[in-house]
């Protein structure tokens, strides 16, 4: 497949270069620094601003996919402005472009602890991650209006990190994972990104939230 990647120099979006690279994919990375990708073998690098609409959609034509990881960075003070005006620019490029297949990866604030409780309401969650994690639920409240593209959400457990591919993961919906013990639920970057090309070459959850973990 010809899968266009936002976000493919950060923690999330470089495991999911490498996954895609490693099926065979074509992949169009996005980036406002394109020297920060390596050269590799299928790998397209485009100079593109997220935030900026016409340059997504031109970057965007052709492609058959795309798997947004978009970040503003979780040290930026106005991360959920920015987040919003990223995806305010994503979504509409895609348009533009005609690319209905949109997978956009989340935050863990969103899963339930508890009916109709979300884990970013409760007052153990970390101050410094809130704003991020409030701007990717209004992102999935946003996607769930939609129904001119066959999106999907993907949100991780709340322990992810560095770690082996395993190819192994379990699958959920709205709710966080449960975890061995009184310790909470995780996934490697590495079988996240496992689970989020699976997604992309066998669509389980169109239109649909779902979350990973170990």
């Amino acid at each position: 497949m010809k899968i266009a990647l936002i976000g493919a120099t950060g923690f999330v979006g470089s495991a999911v270069l490498t996954e895609l690279l490693s099926r065979g994919h074509a992949v169009t990375a996005l980036a406002r620094h394109p020297e920060k990708l390596a050269a590799q073998h299928r790998l397209q690098v485009v100079k593109a601003d997220a935030q900026d609409a016409t340059q997504v959609a031109a970057a965007l034509a052709g492609q058959d996919a795309l798997v947004s990881a978009y970040n503003p960075g979780w040290g930026e003070a106005e991360i959920k402005r920015l987040f919003g005006l990223g995806y305010d620019a994503i979504l509409a490029g895609a348009k533009k472009a005609g690319v209905k297949r949109v997978l956009a990866v989340g935050g863990a604030g969103s899963l339930e602890v508890a009916p109709g409780v979300q884990l970013v309401d409760t007052p153990e969650f970390p101050a410094e991650w809130k704003q991020g994690a409030l701007a990717a639920r209004d992102l999935l409240t946003r996607l769930r209006g939609e129904t001119e593209m066959e999106w999907s959400f993907v949100s991780p457990p709340i322990a992810l990190a560095p770690g082996a591919r395993t190819g192994r993961y379990r699958v959920g919906g709205d709710q966080l994972l449960p975890g061995e013990g009184e310790a909470p639920a995780g996934i490697s970057v590495a079988d996240l990104a496992v689970a989020i090309v699976d997604e992309i070459e066998q669509p389980k959850h169109t239109r649909q939230r779902f979350t990973v973990a170990h």
